[in-house]
Parts: C-alpha cells; sequence; structure tokens
C-alpha cells in the first residue's frame, strides 16, 4: 500500500448498522486474548532463544507491540493463521529503532514498554494515535522513576514518551494508590533490569497474565498475601489486605511455547448477546478464564445468568474451559467492589446487561473507566441515553434501570468496547441501531461483525 492509499485508508470511516431483534446460537472460537497476546511477544524478544506462539490475536493493538519488537532488532516469523516464532534476544539484546515507536491505540502497550524500555541502554519515544495521546501516564512515570528511570512527556503526563537509556534501575517497594495490572505490570518488567526487589503491592487484585507468563519463561516470581510478614524480598512490612508480587533483577528469561486462550474480553460479548435474547444457546471455546479476568462472569452470574464452564484446563499456566451460554432473566444488582477490577474492560458490554435487567444496577469504584480509549463511563451514558435507556452517571460509575432499548444513532467515540457493546444491544432493541467510529473494533478483535452475524446477529459493517 503506498502512501496515498494508506492516507485514504486512514480516513474512512467505519459505521455498523444492527438490526433489531434475534437470538445468538452456535459454538464459536473467539480470538486471542490481548492481553496475553502483547506479553507474549514483548516476554519472547527478551527471552534467550526461540518463543513459539499460537493462538496470536492479529489485532491492531497486538500487532504494534510485535512492529515495536521488530524496529528493536528482534526476528519474528508471522503471524500466519494466529502463529508465530520469536527469536528472542535476551534481556539486553534490543537495538534502538531507527525512529519512534508508534503504538496505535494502545495504553497495554504503551505502559508495559515504558517499565521494559526504561532499562535499555538506548533513548527511545513512544508515541501513538490521537486517544492514545491522551491518556495518562504519570500513573507509570512516577514509579519509574522512582526506580530511576528519566521519562519524558506532556506537562499533563500524556504521550509521546521518550524514554533516556543508560539509566541504573534500582529495585522499590511500591504501593499502589489504584488497582491497575499495567501499572503493575510496567514495574515488574522495569524490575528485571533493576539491582535489588522490586516489589508491587495493590489494594486489590487485578489480572496477574505477567506473573504467570514471568513464571513460564523460568522466572522466579513470588506472591504474597499482604497481611503476610513472612516475606524475604522485601523488609517493609504491609499494612493493608491485598497482595504483593516481588522479584529480584539480574535473572535470565528462557524460550517457552505459549498457547494463547481466547479473550474474555471479547467472548463478553456473545455472554451477554445469549443471556439477554431469549432462545439463546452459545458456546465459546478455549476461553481464558484466569480467575483475576472472571469478574464478567461472576457478575453476570449474581444477575441471574445461565452460565456455565466445562472442559476445564491448564494450557501453559493459564486456566482455560469452554463457557456454555443461554437465556437468561436478569435482575439489577449493587456490583461488588471486589469484582470492578477483575472486569474492568467488560463494563461497556455489562451495562447493556444492566439495561436489560429487571430493576436497578449500580456500579461504584470504577473510576478507571474515565481514563480508558474514550470515557467510558460518559460515553456509554450518552449511548445507552440516545437508545432510550435511563442511565445515569456518577463519579465513579453508574446506576442503569432496566429499561426498552428503542434505538437509535449513538457515537462510540472511537472506542472499539463501546461499538461492540452497543451492537449488541440491538438484539433486544425495537428499532436498528446505528453506531458511529467503529474503526478501532480492528485493535482488539478483527472479524468481530462475521462472527456475531454467524450466530445469528444481523450487522451490516459500512465504510464510508
Amino acid at each position: 500500500m503506498n502512501n496515498v492509499q494508506q492516507e485514504n485508508a486512514q480516513q474512512k470511516k467505519i459505521i455498523f448498522s444492527c438490526q433489531p431483534g434475534g437470538c445468538l446460537t452456535g459454538v464459536i472460537r473467539v480470538p486471542g486474548d490481548k492481553s496475553i497476546s502483547h506479553r507474549s511477544i514483548m516476554l519472547g524478544a527478551l527471552a534467550e532463544g526461540r518463543t513459539h506462539i499460537t493462538g496470536f490475536l492479529e489485532g491492531e493493538d497486538a500487532i504494534a507491540t510485535l512492529n515495536a519488537f521488530r524496529a528493536m532488532g528482534v526476528k519474528i516469523e508471522g503471524p500466519n493463521d494466529a502463529e508465530l516464532t520469536v527469536h528472542g534476544v535476551g534481556l539486553h539484546g534490543l537495538k534502538a529503532p531507527v525512529e519512534s515507536i508508534d503504538l496505535g491505540n494502545s495504553g497495554t502497550a504503551m505502559r508495559l514498554m515504558s517499565g521494559l524500555l526504561a532499562g535499555q541502554q538506548f533513548n527511545v519515544t513512544l508515541t501513538g494515535d490521537a486517544s492514545l495521546s491522551k491518556r495518562p501516564m504519570k500513573r507509570v512515570i512516577e514509579p519509574l522513576t522512582k526506580m530511576g528511570a528519566v521519562i519524558d512527556s506532556k506537562p499533563d503526563g500524556t504521550p509521546p514518551l521518550t524514554i533516556s537509556g543508560g539509566q541504573k534501575l534500582t529495585g522499590i517497594d511500591y504501593v499502589m494508590p489504584m488497582a491497575s495490572a499495567q501499572v503493575k505490570s510496567s514495574l515488574l518488567l522495569a524490575g528485571l533490569f533493576a539491582e535489588g526487589a522490586t516489589c508491587v503491592a495493590e489494594p486489590a487484585t487485578t489480572r496477574d497474565h505477567t506473573e504467570r507468563m514471568l513464571k513460564g519463561f523460568g522466572y522466579t516470581v513470588e506472591n504474597y498475601p499482604l497481611n503476610s510478614l513472612s516475606n524475604p524480598l522485601s523488609n517493609s512490612l504491609p499494612t493493608k489486605k491485598g497482595t504483593k508480587v516481588c522479584l529480584l533483577g539480574g535473572g535470565k528469561l528462557k524460550a517457552t511455547n505459549i498457547d494463547v486462550p481466547g479473550d474474555i474480553s471479547s467472548a463478553a460479548f456473545f455472554i451477554v448477546g445469549a443471556c439477554i435474547t431469549n432462545n439463546s444457546d452459545v458456546t465459546l471455546q478455549h476461553v481464558g478464564i484466569n480467575p483475576t479476568r472472571i469478574g464478567v462472569v461472576n457478575i453476570l452470574r449474581l444477575m441471574g445468568a445461565d452460565i456455565s464452564i466445562s472442559n476445564e484446563r491448564d494450557i501453559g499456566g493459564e486456566p482455560v474451559g469452554d463457557i456454555r451460554v443461554r437465556s437468561s432473566q436478569l435482575k439489577g444488582i449493587i456490583i461488588p467492589k471486589d469484582q470492578v477490577p477483575l472486569a474492568i474492560d467488560e463494563f461497556p458490554v455489562i451495562f447493556i446487561a444492566a439495561a436489560c435487567a429487571e430493576g436497578d444496577t449500580v456500579l461504584e469504584g470504577a473510576e478507571e473507566l474515565r481514563v480508558k480509549e474514550s470515557d467510558r463511563i460518559q460515553v456509554m451514558a450518552d449511548a445507552l441515553s440516545n437508545v432510550g435507556v435511563k442511565a445515569r452517571p456518577t463519579v465513579d460509575g453508574m446506576v442503569i434501570s432496566g429499561s426498552e432499548i428503542k434505538g437509535g444513532e449513538v457515537d462510540s467515540c472511537g472506542d472499539h468496547r463501546i461499538a461492540m457493546a452497543m451492537s449488541i444491544a440491538a438484539l433486544r432493541s425495537q428499532a436498528p441501531i446505528t453506531i458511529h467510529d467503529c474503526a478501532n473494533v480492528n485493535t482488539s478483535f478483527p472479524g468481530f461483525a462475521k462472527m456475531a452475524n454467524s450466530l445469528g446477529h444481523n450487522i451490516r459493517v459500512n465504510v464510508v
């Protein structure tokens, strides 16, 4: 594709036209987990030897991470049919890229790579698209700076980020002010290059893919409950409930094989779709059911969803299973706060379940939603209101009253999860729902509309 074609492609807009009604039936396997796909490239590149990856998510976000490491001298074969091979260069084998690294729409890639690159010997600048350029990075910049990193950003802490090489990093004992798997992972990756121990205490459990995968690559990682006084890597005494993760710098990563399970964040759209429509029966095969990611299932079960998990097994340190979902009569609930970090990416579609439930659903403690690809609290409240649902945003959540979905036009504000969530809402709407600005669906779920239609939905993708 030449420069003119690329520019024209970037100017094209994608609109979802979703017809009302229908139900979902069938057996499918959703694309690979985005979080694990990112990490498999990062750790595979830093390992010694060849890492073979299957089930890799060929979405734009994960491809951006792949291209970033190619730009730093890592040979990567593929992806071909979701398979690729990473020829690791070791912890100190990355090379300076010729130009800045563009991470597109991926906040995960930027935050994790900030930690990983803080310990390199070369300077590098990380950039992103208009959405990523507005997302807060101080939450990783500040603790990384305490470790000795030198990172420049815009005055408000947003990208681009310029990371200075050749810095001596020292491990720290860091208590996160709010639960964030991305901050935790960024610090642990920096800790690989730091002198001494790096410990990260989190006030609530967050996804643990980084810790699991580090162990899979042969690196020692220790987990401690925060009420434990037997932590040999840290002298500080924990004072809060939660968990602490520690590792020592200076080790090595050994190449391994990774089979990426289906992404539960992608499965969540069809889980909710089957719950809210009559005569639905969907089985999602080979889905990751990591206990730090299963919040969407826990919340929906509390609402009365008919969800069963079978064929449970462990693949490469990650629990996997087949999820069957059948039509349910949902009821509104107060969402338990301990489930919020376990479902933080799934709330746009959980809001659709709430709109179809009897009574009110109340979410609190989810202020993190305001700094995702969009302000997901406000944007979802606006979208729901546009199609007739009673939704009242709060500072840290939302109150949604079960309502008839009337149909209408909504703006996803370039947020892939909002575009997909509102398309699921059409299954219960009285009239079509038109969703604008859907191009970024390809960042996490290429082929979403095609897969949804194969189950019985009716989504027409219009390129204008």
